[in-house]
């Protein structure tokens, strides 16, 4: 039997947090900043991070389209914080050159719970969960509009903040920073790694 690869998108952000959690989920893992590392990988993670950054760094690495049709193939990703926003068919308030890979039916806005100051932490109920997930909130872009295939697993109040379709799960908090590996673990199982 074949053990899948799962890749971290490592152009910039919270990547070697990631990595170090599926590291010690066992699975073999290698940061991603090659197109041909790209195609080496069963799925992908794309961390956090300053979205309109991991945007331009996408573009002038010459990852953008192939991620784009990866994801658009089917590839399974986990997009955490600027994930998400990258993963999301609409950015309100991004760049006019940022890109959208448009994975999910879902509007997004860029730091929308407020500045870093404004970061905050919560204890998630979470579809599937037994008991909460501590969730930390780091300049956090908020879900403005899910479609109807979204699911949402977890909200902050009435605002969707982790959110699967098909083979994407998105977060807008940063479950690497947490002990807990649950959303992990369940990414995977989902994706069948």
């Amino acid at each position: 039997m074949v053990t899948p690869t799962v890749g971290v998108l490592a152009l910039q952000g919270a990547f070697a947090a990631h990595a170090a959690i599926l590291d010690r989920l066992g699975v073999t893992t290698i940061e991603v900043r090659t197109e041909q590392q790209l195609a080496s990988v069963d799925a992908l993670v794309i961390p956090g991070g300053e979205s309109t950054t991991m945007s331009m760094l996408l573009e002038r690495s010459g990852l953008l389209e192939p991620l784009r049709a990866r994801v658009a193939g089917g590839l399974a990703v986990f997009g955490t914080c600027a994930g998400l926003i990258l993963l999301a068919s609409e950015i309100r308030d991004g760049r006019h050159d940022q890109h959208a890979l448009g994975a999910l039916d879902m509007t997004v806005t860029r730091n929308a719970y407020g500045r870093q100051i404004d970061s905050f932490e919560s204890d998630l109920d979470i579809v599937g969960f037994d008991t909460p997930f501590h969730a930390v909130f780091i300049r956090a872009p908020v879900v403005e509009r899910v479609g109807e295939s979204v699911e949402v697993l977890a909200r902050v109040g009435e605002r969707p903040v982790l959110c699967r379709q098909g083979a994407i799960t998105v977060a807008s908090f940063h479950p690497e920073l947490s002990d807990d590996d649950r959303i992990h673990r369940r990414w995977l199982a989902d994706a069948g790694l």
